[in-house]
């Protein structure tokens, strides 16, 4: 039996530099309308393009990824990652245009960033372990870990070197995912599909009742999880009135810690909580949040409710995986794919809404987190739906 320790280890990296590349351009976005005149909507475009690249890429790789390999998608992963960050440093200085630097940056990591979404999970999913659901609820709270790292040594080198010198940051960053390269060009990785078996096809997947209501709920808790994680920085500096060190300590950092706590307690005691609950109880959880920051006027409330938003929607995404694999036990990699796919629609989408929804309102954020309260509802809808289409003859395979 292969030691698949590295393998694992090198997950978690995995989606440590996924949340670098979603999370540090964000933290610079007050900066880039001051120092480059960079528009509101702008910025809302470069979230969109950073979900839309991960969503094509999510798309291509339900083909892609068994005709290719997972070694192979997951070290070009990890190349996209570490040029895109390092792209950051000197691209927008270099075009007449620095947004359409930026934008190209975006545009390269997003590739990496959608790749390791698709092939990290399905690698953990395929180790040999016991207690699955704790380990996947494990390795997607690295991803908050990243996020509260990203936020809180990003913070601190502001601080102690202004920030003006995020170019140096951002080739730090790079490291991460460098480093990680190297390290999955010798973990093993085991196959998803167990021997003598095959997956879904497409057709046969695409025509499961229940795996479409866990697409919908993957949008839904894509969408849930990073409208409010996206604007937090800019929320808390522009809509709460505070300082952009306190801004980033207590609102994207404070969600991605509680995010990470709540899929940690899930990774940790998840033989012993109902999942279905847990989630039913975190979509409520969330609705009251999003009501909570966009409508109490107090700064203290407003950070309060960003903060417990992460937590609420710390167990949606790694929740929905979990079950969907456990109901469609030979969904493959094309199931996964599709599954992220839905979170990056979910991802973009939410963003996309409040930034929109924002800017129509004289650049308010509270409007944008106000019409994002949508999506936690319809995910909270979405669970009596989803027992209804779990009936034997949806999520029995066709024979051979």
């Amino acid at each position: 039996m292969p030691n698949y320790k590295p393998t694992i280890s090198a997950c978690f990296i995995g989606y440590i530099t996924q949340a670098i590349v979603n999370n540090f351009l964000p933290l610079l976005f007050f900066m880039l309308q001051t120092d480059y005149s960079i528009a509101l909507s702008q910025l809302t475009l470069l979230i969109s393009v950073n979900f839309a690249i991960q969503l094509i890429v999510d798309l291509l790789a339900t083909k892609l990824v068994d005709k290719i390999g997972m070694r192979p998608c997951v070290l070009f992963a990890h190349v996209c990652c570490a040029l895109g960050l390092v792209g950051l440093a000197f691209l927008p200085d270099l075009l007449p245009s620095a947004f359409a630097g930026f934008l190209i940056c975006v545009c390269v990591y997003a590739t990496g960033g959608g790749l390791i979404e698709v092939v990290i999970s399905p690698v953990v999913e395929a180790t040999p372990s016991k207690n699955k659901e704790k380990t996947m609820s494990l390795l997607h709270s690295f991803y908050c870990w990243g996020h509260v790292g990203v936020v809180l040594l990003s913070t601190l080198f502001f601080t102690a070197f202004g920030i003006s010198n995020w170019r140096i940051l951002a080739g730090v960053w790079a490291v991460v995912p460098a480093v990680n390269l190297v390290l999955f060009s010798f973990a093993p990785i085991a196959s998803l599909i167990p021997e003598g078996e095959r997956g879904y096809t497409l057709k046969e997947l695409l025509g499961q009742k229940l795996f479409w209501m866990f697409f919908l709920m993957m949008i839904c808790a894509g969408a849930s999880e990073q409208a409010v994680s996206q604007w937090a920085s800019a929320f808390a500096e522009q809509g709460l009135q505070v300082s952009k060190t306190i801004g980033d300590l207590a609102g994207p950092m404070a969600f991605a810690f509680l995010m990470g706590v709540s899929r940690l307690i899930y990774g940790k005691w998840g033989d012993k909580i109902n999942l279905d609950r847990f989630m039913i109880f975190s979509c409520i959880l969330c609705s009251t949040c999003y009501l909570v920051t966009a409508l109490v006027p107090n700064p203290v409330a407003g950070l309060i409710g960003c903060a417990l938003c992460g937590f609420s929607v710390g167990i949606m995404w790694p929740g929905l995986y979990s079950k969907a694999s456990a109901s469609l036990k030979l969904g493959g990699n094309a199931m996964f794919a599709l599954l992220a796919l839905g979170g990056d629609l979910g991802c973009w989408s939410g963003p996309a809404l409040a930034g929109l929804v924002a800017d129509a309102a004289g650049g308010d954020l509270h409007y944008g987190i106000l019409a994002a309260v949508a999506f936690p509802v319809l995910l909270l809808i979405c669970f009596p739906l989803c027992r209804l289409a779990a009936k034997p003859k949806d999520i029995t395979r066709k024979p051979l």
